[in-house]
């Protein structure tokens, strides 16, 4: 018996590592249509395809590999830490991922917002009425301070809050030294939590006319371009958010240790490319985002850091650091403005032009609201995987970390409670560090997060 199992599982391995390397193949062929849907690619030059297929013939390609790896025996949904079955579901959710995108390509024909989102992303985007969000804005009124009264001072409440954010914005001169510096702090912080591949680096470079605030290319071999779009003003809370977010322990960690423990260290074929419109992007966003939070748990330990390093280089008086802070955590329900402006849009409720008053009755700037459109206009249900991304990420990793803790198994001790309450923080946050890289280096799809 033991032997004929054995020979299942390896059956059933190399029916995988078939069906990963056309899947690979597929990813490739589709790029050849769509010039952002390959974010990253390092596997075999001999892979990738020299003529552009037709649509129809990647269509039946797609679906034919949808069947076949539905064939391939597993048991029920496995859990996120379960890398051999978890393998098999990262696979068949991709590809079913895959065959939507090229089949929408082939047709013309697009999905709604939350169907998009469900196949392409795993994830069922909650909703928000407008009541709930406008209700978020009371508590910013109240913490925004009061400019003198003249003339010429502002009087909704969007005017004041841009207006007052204005003093925040990093001089262009002082950019790359802010955000080098930002970089330098979320590595440090990262390589001590986090065992790296050696050798592992990026280069940073400044762009514009691009519909992103940030991006970060992957090249492979543990290397990463990062870059960021200069075309409006960078206030001092995005250089951070930007270096945790594209460089550590976000993007260029998440897809250095894929690399290093799934491409290279297990052979898995699929992990060499990363197609953009799938579940892989929600984990990918979602921890990104969400490592901001790791690196700085609480706001007392970012505004210390900013207020002696940031805000200095940037010419802005340390002094406002928490102020700033503080009145910009009263914003973060309002994150989910997008996904409901992207909704509206997707799916023919609003015009581009009612799209950004809607952003813009929340307090964006026409100018950013307008960008923020045309990010909608090109990656759609896309933008589902930052917000949700990060609270299913929290929520899962936070889980895990309470469960373990009550069962005894999360500290190598009984659970908390039993030293000082500095040592008991240290070990929630050790637990923490160990859940997210555990997050970041083994097969995974949203539906495992909930």
């Amino acid at each position: 018996r033991g032997a004929a199992e054995k020979h299942k599982t390896q059956n059933t391995n190399t029916n995988m590592d078939n069906i990963a390397r056309e899947y690979v193949r597929l990813v490739l062929a589709i790029g050849k249509h769509d010039d952002g849907y390959v974010d990253a690619y390092y596997g075999p030059a001999e892979w990738a395809p020299t003529e552009v297929q037709p649509l129809q013939e990647l269509v039946a390609w797609a679906e034919k590999l949808v069947l076949d790896i539905k064939t391939v025996s597993s048991s029920s949904t496995p859990a996120a830490n379960e890398p051999e079955q978890s393998r098999r579901v990262f696979l068949e959710k991709q590809l079913c991922a895959v065959k939507t995108h090229v089949t929408s390509l082939a047709s013309g024909a697009k999905l709604s917002f939350d169907e998009e989102a469900r196949v392409l992303y795993d994830a069922s985007p909650p909703h928000k009425t407008d009541e709930e969000l406008r209700a978020l804005l009371s508590a910013l009124d109240a913490r925004l301070p009061q400019a003198p009264s003249t003339s010429s001072t502002p009087t909704s409440l969007a005017e004041r809050y841009n207006e007052w954010k204005k003093q925040f914005i990093i001089p262009t001169d002082k950019l790359d030294a802010v955000f080098q510096c930002a970089l330098a702090e979320a590595k440090r912080q990262t390589l001590a939590r986090i065992p790296l591949p050696a050798g592992e680096n990026f280069v940073v470079e400044y762009v514009t006319g691009k519909p992103w605030s940030g991006y970060n290319w992957y090249k492979g071999g543990f290397f990463s371009v990062i870059q960021v779009n200069t075309d409006l003003p960078i206030y001092i809370d995005r250089a951070f958010d930007l270096a945790a977010h594209e460089g550590y322990p976000g993007h260029h960690v998440f897809n250095s240790l894929l690399e290093e423990q799934l491409y290279r260290g297990r052979g898995w074929a699929e992990y060499c490319v990363y197609p953009l419109f799938s579940p892989q992007s929600l984990i990918a966003e979602g921890t990104a985002n969400f490592g901001i939070e790791m690196v700085f748990p609480t706001l007392t330990e970012r505004v210390a850091f900013e207020e002696q390093h940031l805000f200095p280089l940037a010419g802005i008086p340390s002094s406002l650091a928490r102020e700033f802070y503080e009145i910009e955590s009263t914003m973060r329900g309002l994150d989910y403005v997008t996904n409901e402006a992207a909704r509206r849009l997707v799916d023919g409720v609003f015009t581009k032009e009612q799209t950004i008053d809607y952003l813009s009755s929340f307090l964006a700037t026409r100018e950013r609201a307008a960008k923020r459109v045309s990010f909608f206009e090109v990656y759609r249900s896309y933008v589902i995987n930052y917000n949700l991304g990060m609270d299913l990420v929290r929520s899962f990793i936070d889980t895990r970390v309470r469960t373990n803790f009550e069962s005894g198994s999360g500290s190598g001790s009984s659970g908390t409670g039993s030293g000082s309450g500095v040592e008991d923080e240290e070990k929630v946050r050790a637990a923490r560090w160990r859940e997210f890289t555990a997050l970041l280096s083994q097969p995974c799809v949203p539906s495992m997060l909930v």
